[in-house]
């Protein structure tokens, strides 16, 4: 995978309504197939979306630009439309959820942590002269 095609790992955070969450569960069980494509093709791959009995939201995607995928979809219709009606389900938004998300600044991975280990196992290793 060359630098150009490099996957930035995106967790955010979000609070539904708790009187919405069965709606939103509904909702999030059979997604518009336009906007899975419209998701799919903006750039916003292996993407996830966990949620807390109590409406406490995390999502997950990857992608090789955050603002890249979010305005990629800013382009589209069914987008548009998707936010309009996702927007009342959450508390305190600022803004609509696609943009307006609390994101999550990640501190650990172990493939990048053990990609490290191996690096450092393989460099070579200066011999002290004495």
């Amino acid at each position: 995978m060359s630098s150009s095609d490099t996957q930035h790992r995106v967790c955010f955070q979000l609070q539904v309504k708790p009187e919405l969450i069965p709606e939103y569960r509904r909702r999030h069980a059979a997604v518009w197939p336009d906007m899975l494509l419209a998701l799919k093709s903006t750039g916003w791959n292996n993407y996830s979306i966990f949620l807390r009995d109590d409406g406490l939201l995390i999502g997950y995607f990857e992608t090789a630009s955050l603002a890249a995928a979010q305005a990629g979809m800013a382009a589209t219709e069914v987008n548009a439309r998707w936010q309009a009606e996702m927007g009342d389900f959450f508390v305190a938004l600022d803004g609509a959820p696609d943009t307006g998300f609390l994101q999550l600044t990640e501190i650990f991975n172990l493939e990048d942590q053990l990609d490290s280990l191996a690096a450092a196992a393989a460099a070579p290793t200066e011999r002290s002269t004495s």
